[in-house]
């Protein structure tokens, strides 16, 4: 069969996914079983791989899938934790006293405190924690799904303290070969990943510093009375100071102090000089935008989440004591990834299976503490304790929280096996490259020399599949890398834009959207959701496309392989 049929064959079930989800509208629960199902045809039929390395990779997604829906619950159990103590009360009055404008609340709450989580912790986190807490504040189900997913772009490649760079990208290339090729250079590794870093940094800050606009511009145009774009952009000058606020410490951090803390940095300056100038009117249009009464809202908008704050009013408390808990998380997630000893300690509780069913690198572990699971329900228990001072809040957030996962488990026990079957198809009988890496070589010996404006595009495209940044890196940066050796051009700046791509596709990951959809329980209408996020994941990658061009063909710059 001819590499371009392979590809095709490769890439069907993403169409296929595609098609059903946005085209169609089907719900993921019925378009991901028959996207499984047409891989594990396409895996035994095509590449020739086992029945037992894909049954093996079926079970390492289903310990994956484990981990995804701790995550999942330990952020609805949190949320519902606080609605059971008031302090989401107090926090919505709080926001409220910032500003009343929506667009305002939507940047401070997913672009600015989001941002900070998910340096902090990654994994999703972000949109798990910061859609249902907009909920809480009044937004519909589906507005605050959308504004979770944007934010799933420009700090994502330094999620979780960097793990995107630190452990995708130095895993995913060929650390012994490209070593050696450096020291004749008289460079190191770390100077080469460095340089990864920065330019990632750099592009990311110069695309990033829009998605607060796009954010308040989507709020209005899909979910405004008059359904206006133009609504968007009379907040242009807030939001627009908003995304530089984040951006400038943030590429400043990755330039010169490395991947570790740039989303961290950028997310706790920005929130901190954001909600400052929003106390003060700074930039803030003289008319507040809000959406219309409920009772006006299609149903589609709605969520099974509902956050009856009258029900639950708890005593009344201090702003201060209502954010305590968000403020641990911040503390322990951060401490629990750049403290040895904590994170030995929280990392010694593992579940791990290696080599499944005797298939060599299919693993999985399972690390409830380490995960972010773990931490957002070790705070829940605090805060109920703090702000109680009984166990009530906890049992009816237990009861409440469970339920909402039942709906996500059955989608993701067929999308994140899927996803491992795709990566782990290298190891075939009809001596093929991996899915993945099929597709990818295909669009490179399409577009030639012009392969850097698709460079983003795989990096998404990894992420779309795998649902994660990281596992993108791994999977496409020594590809990107072998691409730019081929056409003599910067290997530094190809495998950045593969890097900046596949955060940009964490707008679009199926998984993502389902535990996102989850958190607020608007499973069910995830096309609804992916219909939207297209429109800044395209955005993302054509202006990084162009960044990389320019970088290449236009101011012509190299790195210290190419000497």
């Amino acid at each position: 069969m001819s590499g371009t049929l392979l590809a095709l064959v490769a890439f069907s079930p993403i169409v296929v996914a595609a098609i059903l989800l946005v085209g169609l509208n089907w719900p993921a629960k019925k378009a991901m079983p028959v996207a499984f199902g047409l891989t594990v045809a396409i895996a035994l039929m095509f590449w020739d791989m086992s029945a037992n390395r894909v049954l093996a990779s079926v079970f390492q997604g289903l310990g994956i899938t484990v981990s995804v829906l701790w995550i999942v619950f330990g952020a609805i159990f949190l949320l519902n934790t606080l609605k059971h103590t008031g302090a989401i009360t107090t926090i919505r009055n709080g926001f409220t006293d910032i500003s009343a404008d929506r667009r305002v609340q939507a940047i401070i709450i997913a672009w600015c405190f989001g941002s900070f989580i998910e340096g902090a912790s990654g994994f999703g986190t972000p949109a798990a924690i910061a859609a249902p807490l907009l909920v809480a504040i009044g937004f519909p189900a589906l507005a605050a799904v959308l504004m979770g997913m944007m934010i799933q772009s420009t700090p994502v490649s330094f999620g979780a303290v960097g793990t995107p760079i630190i452990v995708g990208v130095n895993k995913g290339l060929d650390t012994h070969n490209i070593s050696e090729s450096l020291t004749a250079q008289g460079a190191t590794w770390e100077m080469y990943l460095q340089d990864i870093t920065a330019h990632v940094a750099v592009i990311h800050a110069v695309v990033g510093t829009m998605i607060p606009v796009l954010m308040a511009m989507m709020l209005t145009r899909f979910f405004g009375k008059n359904r206006s774009w133009s609504e968007g952009l009379d907040i242009l000058p807030f939001a627009l100071f908003a995304g530089v606020s984040f951006t400038v410490p943030y590429a400043l951090t990755g330039v010169f102090l490395g991947a570790e803390f740039p989303s961290l940095i950028g997310g706790l300056v920005g929130l901190s000089i954001v909600v400052t100038a929003a106390k003060k009117g700074f930039l803030v249009p003289k008319t507040k935008w809000d959406f219309e009464s409920e009772d006006k809202w299609p149903a589609e908008w709605l969520g099974s989440l509902k956050v009856d704050l009258n029900d639950n009013p708890g005593k009344p408390m201090s702003i201060v004591k209502a954010w305590v808990p968000y403020v641990m998380l911040a503390v322990i997630l951060v401490a629990s990834r750049v403290s040895p000893e904590l994170k030995g300690f929280v990392q010694s509780v593992s579940l791990s299976f290696s080599n499944i069913l005797g298939e060599t690198g299919v693993s999985a572990a399972i690390q409830p503490l380490y995960l972010p699971g773990g931490i957002l329900v070790f705070v829940a228990l605090l805060a109920s304790m703090l702000q109680s001072g009984s166990a009530k809040p906890l049992r009816e957030a237990f009861g409440e929280s469970s339920k909402t996962l039942i709906g996500a488990g059955f989608v993701l026990v067929f999308t994140i096996p899927m996803v491992r079957i795709f990566i782990n198809s290298g190891i075939n009988g009809a001596d093929l490259a991996s899915m993945p890496v099929t597709t990818a070589n295909f669009a490179s010996d399409l577009v030639g020399s012009a392969f850097p404006a698709l460079s983003a595009t795989v990096g998404a495209l990894g992420a779309f599949i795998a649902g994660s940044n990281t596992v993108s890196n791994m999977m496409f940066s020594q590809f990107q890398f072998e691409v730019a050796q081929t056409l003599s051009i910067s290997s530094v700046i190809v495998v950045s834009l593969q890097a900046v791509g596949a955060a940009a596709g964490n707008m679009i990951a199926i998984h993502n959207v389902v535990a996102a959809s989850a958190t607020v329980g608007l499973l069910g209408r995830e096309g609804a959701t992916l219909r939207k996020t297209i429109i800044p994941t395209f955005y993302y990658i054509v202006m990084t496309g162009i960044i990389g061009l320019v970088l290449i063909y236009g101011l012509q710059m190299t790195d210290v392989l190419m000497k």
